[in-house]
């Protein structure tokens, strides 16, 4: 066993569920733009629980080149967990991740590669458009300007975590231990040095997508928790404005005693409404204390894995 085996110049993880349609000519893309890099490399596939046949024409793989990794998760562990744990695992000097079904263009590789030899720790490609129906590039949109807004670090529009990483990268986000690891998100956290190359995205090769509204609401959820504090602290602003407005209040409830007034109905809501400051201040320190436990004791397996295939002793 070489060094190169353990450790190769380039690792791609190419996440994937139900790509049976796509694997085999995804391997055969990405080593034809490997090859002329004269780089030592490997691929390593993670599937996350697929039900067709995936997985046994990705071990087919596995067999006929060495090169060609595996590991197969025990469930369906979403799709922040499973491609992370992928990213975790593989041992390259640098990191491409791409998915299995083509509108990641393994084509870009090579611009990757030059970009990092010349010195950039993380390469991503942006999409230049999003063709997807309304609601959806509606729903995007508007999560991309409340990331810029809420976000305690800037989200790069439209690019998805294609592309390339520096091994010190990849091994800075691993040392967090987040259990639900935004990973894009995570690699402008780092602070190292980001360069885009745009692309047009291509059509699917083959198959299905596997996201739909749902899926990809799920995940801008736990996007959402985990790129950002301000959220975690609304409640406290909220508090301190509505104890403000309480005080406001009782001053006018001094006015009308002055005029003559009747004063109750002002005593009453500034009742009110310190006492929803007070809870809301209250939901404010108890969600901050909860962020910082979580911080803290950041523990959780990214997957569970069912078995690994042609990971060499010592990978």
């Amino acid at each position: 066993m070489t060094d190169s085996d353990v450790s190769p110049e380039i690792s791609v993880v190419i996440p994937c569920r139900n790509e049976a349609a796509n694997i085999e000519a995804m391997a055969a893309a990405v080593i034809a733009q490997l090859e002329p890099q004269h780089v030592s490399f490997d691929l390593i596939f993670i599937d996350n629980h697929s039900d067709d046949d995936t997985v046994a024409r990705a071990k087919a793989l596995c067999a006929a080149d060495p090169r060609i990794r595996l590991i197969v998760n025990t469930r369906n562990f979403g799709q922040m967990r499973s491609p992370t744990h992928a990213i975790f695992a593989a041992r390259g000097a640098a990191i491409i991740s791409l998915c299995c079904d083509f509108q990641d263009p393994p084509e870009m590789i090579g611009a990757f590669i030059a970009r990092w030899r010349s010195g950039t720790d993380i390469v991503l490609g942006v999409r230049d458009s999003e063709k997807s129906g309304f609601l959806l590039r509606t729903t995007r949109n508007a999560a991309y300007r409340f990331a810029a807004r809420f976000g305690d670090y800037p989200i790069i529009p439209n690019a998805t975590g294609f592309g390339l990483y520096d091994r010190k990268v990849v091994r800075a986000i691993a040392a967090l231990n987040e259990p639900e690891p935004f990973f894009r998100g995570m690699l402008v956290e780092t602070g190292y040095r980001v360069e885009t190359i745009p692309y047009a995205r291509p059509p699917r090769a083959g198959g299905k997508s596997n996201n739909n509204f749902v899926v990809l609401f799920d995940f801008a959820l736990s996007a959402m928790a985990g790129f950002t504090k301000k959220l975690v602290r609304i409640p406290l602003v909220l508090g301190f404005f509505a104890i403000l407005t309480s005080f406001a209040m009782l001053v006018r409830a001094g006015v009308a005693l002055c005029c003559g007034e009747h004063a109750l109905t002002w005593l009453i809501i500034a009742a009110l409404q310190f006492q929803f400051g007070a809870l809301f201040i209250a939901l404010g320190v108890i969600g901050d204390q909860i962020r910082l436990i979580s911080e803290r004791t950041r523990r959780t397996p990214l997957v569970v894995e069912r078995e690994r295939i042609n990971f060499p002793e010592g990978y």
